[in-house]
């Protein structure tokens, strides 16, 4: 009896360690390997294959509406937000992939074991910004998505309109100006910061954060030195260019 009672509390202890270890995020999915590029659909292929937690990408919308996945605001030349989708379609990713939509993403993700860490990207419109959130999460959870996609955000604005139209979701302000107990109370539940702000800044909000019941991830993490620091803080994730690397000095 002694001895399972013994096996029992150590087998509780491992669950729980399990469960508190950093996870790994591949920043605009794995694309730092051969065959792959920024946020195409290889790059999340890729990280999927690696047993990633997670695997970031940016969602833009054009000049007609259309969500397209893409990180800058201007791409080889057309301006995203000022240009309809039919020309953009026909541009190539540095891997030849043509630059996928949102939908055509998704559909990939949903066939694989990974979260999708969809960031909506900031826009100088409320009206649009508001639109965009709101056919994202239309898409997701038509798709039946909800518990595989997680939202971040520069925009404090997209996040609180996130929080109202599903705030069953994991949601994570990114722009790293805000204390977690002032989020807490907007509905947003995790926070996503750049790593000067949670190791010089305000290592505090670490613990705050999670003591609140939220999420901490951080951004983007490409030092050893950076990756075992916030390994040792125990932040949840980490998202990073190098995700073998941090996944290396998990083990």
């Amino acid at each position: 009896m002694k001895r399972t009672l013994i096996s029992a509390i150590a087998l509780l202890a491992c669950i729980v360690g399990m469960q508190a270890q950093t996870q790994v995020i591949a920043h605009r999915g794995f694309w730092k390997t051969e065959g792959s590029a920024q946020n195409s659909i290889a790059a999340l292929e890729k990280a999927a294959e690696e047993k990633l937690y997670g695997s970031e990408f940016d969602v833009q919308v054009t000049l007609d509406g259309k969500l397209i996945v893409n990180h800058d605001a201007k791409f080889q030349g057309f301006v995203i937000a000022e240009t309809p989708y039919k020309q953009l379609k026909k541009i190539r990713l540095n891997n030849g992939e043509k630059l996928p939509n949102l939908k055509k993403y998704l559909k990939k993700g949903k066939k694989l074991d990974i979260q999708l860490i969809l960031e909506i990207k900031s826009h100088k419109s409320k009206e649009v910004e508001d639109k965009m959130a709101a056919d994202i999460v239309k898409m997701v959870k038509k798709m039946g998505l909800e518990k595989q996609v997680e939202y971040i955000a520069f925009s404090l604005n997209v996040c609180e309109q996130l929080a109202k139209l599903t705030p069953e979701s994991e949601i994570a302000y990114l722009n790293g100006d805000v204390a977690p107990a002032e989020l807490k109370k907007k509905g947003i539940n995790g926070i996503d910061y750049n790593q000067s702000v949670l190791l010089n800044k305000h290592p505090e909000w670490v613990k705050e954060a999670q003591d609140l019941g939220m999420k901490v991830n951080v951004w983007t993490v490409n030092k050893e030195e950076n990756m075992k620091k916030l390994i040792d803080m125990k932040v949840d994730y980490i998202t990073t260019d190098h995700p073998l690397e941090v996944k290396k000095l998990l083990e």
